[in-house]
């Protein structure tokens, strides 16, 4: 598959995911969940879905209710893209710092 190929599933899982997190799941108000980025398997396989959470005291939480209603947030985009196969996600948390420092690199 091409890279803009690629790219482009990325960017739709990223808006996708996001939409859902936000309208589906409910977090505390002081809890800001983000969808840094998405990384699909070159056989569409799989979607590395990373999350950034703020404060990070509460990332633990948000992981575990992410984990919780995968099954219902898996199906909510199954309904909603219009591929197949559509990417098996998998939830990972990636730091603040980290992402600051990515953005320093660029």
């Amino acid at each position: 598959m091409s890279k803009e190929r690629i790219q482009k599933i990325n960017s739709l899982l990223k808006k996708e995911i996001s939409q859902i997190i936000l309208r589906e799941l409910n977090f505390s108000k002081k809890t800001f969940v983000t969808v840094v980025s998405v990384e699909v398997s070159k056989d569409l396989q799989i979607a590395n879905v990373f999350i950034s959470v703020f404060p990070e005291e509460e990332e633990k939480k948000v992981m575990q209710d992410l984990e919780k209603n995968i099954y219902h947030i898996q199906k909510i985009l199954d309904k909603k893209l219009k591929m197949k196969p559509v990417p098996k996600i998998v939830f990972k948390t990636v730091k603040l710092i980290d992402i600051v420092q990515n953005l320093e690199k660029e």
